[in-house]
């Protein structure tokens, strides 16, 4: 079977991730697949709307599926993460700004790649079962696929807390941070996609009343100060445990990055500008961040023991953001 499924079904163009025993991460190739397909559907008079969906209930896109990154990174070839990072953020750019109706169902585990899919959508729906997270700081990473520029958009100071602890969000707060837009019982989910492939419009969406979003009520004005050490020493004089541990165990230069990719991002105009910041990071990563040793004890060993080394100062902060001349991000419409 295919690791995506893409097929028209009545006036709906449908891509249903089709890797469940893998949490149906996101590799190159189906971001390329992805990509390919809403090109076709574009000006196709017969597609009205684009669905979203998965198979198997325990995640919509739990991630990108880096190995290959990992392994030619290790060997020394940095040009394969660098052409996955950019295709696939072609492809998030596509999904924001499509001139069709977009509907992602995001169920179980939606986390980095799958943000960057179903965190575009111009339609994100969410279950009881839903927990969306950019959790890259722990492996030695940034929140890409335009996670910098939904961090920058959420509320107060909630996208440095997201970005810098990797947390977790049920529906509620999915919607309350502006990662998601309704809450729909997943029981549901079958028949409104035969509405929505059946009458191609989006009006057959009716979302529940938001569930309880915890991070609403969150004080989180220490990840408001300057910087990652500044923060860490706010939260210690609050006590709290709970955000500092990630803290304590994430990439150093990661969260210094994350807080800059973060603050940056709000003052973007379009999520073009965040992604090309971002691939500013991570066309690098493989070469210079905590990245490859971040994989190897997160996936790779699993011994959960990073040992970061990368510089975490200011310098080094700038120099993985700064631009990548002829390796700068291109926009196939020049824009």
């Amino acid at each position: 079977m295919a690791d995506i499924v893409i097929r028209k079904d009545r006036r709906a163009g449908r891509l249903t991730f089709n890797r469940p025993q893998a949490l149906n991460a996101l590799s190159h190739d189906m971001a390329l697949a992805i990509d390919a397909a809403l090109q076709e559907w574009r000006d196709d008079p017969e597609v009205a709307l684009v669905l979203i969906d998965a198979a198997g209930e325990r995640a919509f896109c739990s991630g990108g599926d880096i190995a290959a990154v990992y392994r030619t990174g290790l060997a020394g070839d940095h040009r394969v993460g660098r052409d996955f990072f950019r295709d696939e953020y072609r492809m998030n750019a596509r999904i924001k700004e499509y001139p069709k109706p977009v509907v992602a169902l995001m169920q179980g585990f939606v986390m980095g790649g799958g943000v960057g899919v179903g965190g575009h959508a111009s339609h994100r729906i969410v279950g009881d079962t839903t927990q969306i997270a950019m959790p890259e700081c722990g492996i030695g990473l940034i929140p890409d696929v335009g996670g910098s520029w939904l961090l920058g958009h959420a509320p107060g100071r909630v996208g440095e807390y997201l970005g810098l602890t990797g947390a977790r969000m049920g529906p509620g707060d999915a919607i309350f941070a502006g990662f998601a837009d309704a809450y729909i019982p997943e029981a549901e989910w079958p028949a409104l996609i035969e509405r929505l492939a059946e009458s191609g419009d989006v009006a057959a969406i009716q979302g529940r009343p938001r569930p309880e979003a915890p991070l609403e009520g969150r004080d989180l004005a220490a990840f408001g100060t300057v910087s990652v050490a500044e923060i860490m020493a706010a939260l210690e004089a609050a006590g709290d445990e709970a955000a500092l541990k990630p803290l304590r165990r994430n990439s150093p230069l990661s969260m210094a990055a994350t807080l800059a990719l973060v603050r940056a991002a709000r003052g973007d105009a379009h999520l073009r500008d965040s992604l090309a910041r971002e691939l500013r990071f991570t066309a690098r990563a493989t070469a210079q961040s905590d990245f490859l040793e971040g994989v190897r004890a997160q996936i790779i060993d699993k011994d959960r023991n990073p040992q970061w080394s990368a510089d975490a100062g200011p310098a080094h902060v700038a120099a993985m953001l700064a631009p990548l001349g002829e390796d700068e991000i291109e926009w196939e419409d020049g824009k």
